[in-house]
């Protein structure tokens, strides 16, 4: 019994380690990002994932049209990385 429990200890408390350092924060970030793609609204500052800055011109449940310059580009709502300015819409 207690050769189980010196080996199970290390074990438990490792995933505990790895739980609050590793996974829950990175949960945290991805509803955190989830959350600002989901709040999408036209006229949003926004920066894609490439890296390409723009405004929100368009926007339905799967597709964000950015309008960049002259350009109206069309990308998946998962490839916004940050809303840059919020509009107060």
């Amino acid at each position: 019994m207690e050769g189980t429990l010196g080996f199970l200890l290390p074990l438990v408390l490792m995933f505990a380690i790895f739980y609050f350092i590793l996974i829950r924060p990175q949960q945290k970030q991805q509803k955190k990002v989830r959350e600002m793609q989901t709040n999408l609204a036209k006229g949003d500052k926004v920066v894609t994932i490439g890296g390409l800055h723009g405004i929100v011109d368009a926007i339905d449940e799967e597709n964000v049209v950015i309008k960049s310059g002259e350009a109206k580009l069309t990308f998946d709502r998962r490839a916004i990385r940050e809303v840059a300015e919020k509009t107060n819409v």
